[in-house]
């Protein structure tokens, strides 16, 4: 007589575990591509900056002093709200050295 309202009962846990399994599941996955779209991001400028401190070089026959310079006269745009850029340039005939760090928000 009792055994009906039980199993319904131990149902709607067993249902209420696994919709919970199922978010904590799905907060992991958003958590895990927001991080591969960040690493991505920060590769693809690093990636740019590189390609344009390479076209000064071939055009000016010097690598850029630093980043500013490029946004000048090369139409460089980075996101500096999301990322940090460090630009080393040790000597203008040597390739700079280029380090993009996502912000932690």
């Amino acid at each position: 007589m009792y055994s009906e309202p039980v199993k319904r009962r131990t149902g709607l846990y067993v249902f209420l575990l696994a919709l919970l399994l199922f978010a904590v599941m799905v907060g992991l996955v958003f958590l895990h591509s927001g991080r591969d779209i960040s690493e991505e991001g920060a590769a693809a400028i690093r990636e740019t900056v590189r390609r344009s401190a390479l076209q000064c070089y071939v055009v000016e026959g010097v690598y850029p002093p630093d980043l500013e310079y490029l946004q000048r006269n090369y139409g460089l745009a980075v996101n500096t709200e999301d990322y940090v850029v460090v630009y080393d340039c040790f000597s203008s005939n040597l390739p700079p050295t280029v380090r993009v760090v996502a912000r932690n928000l």
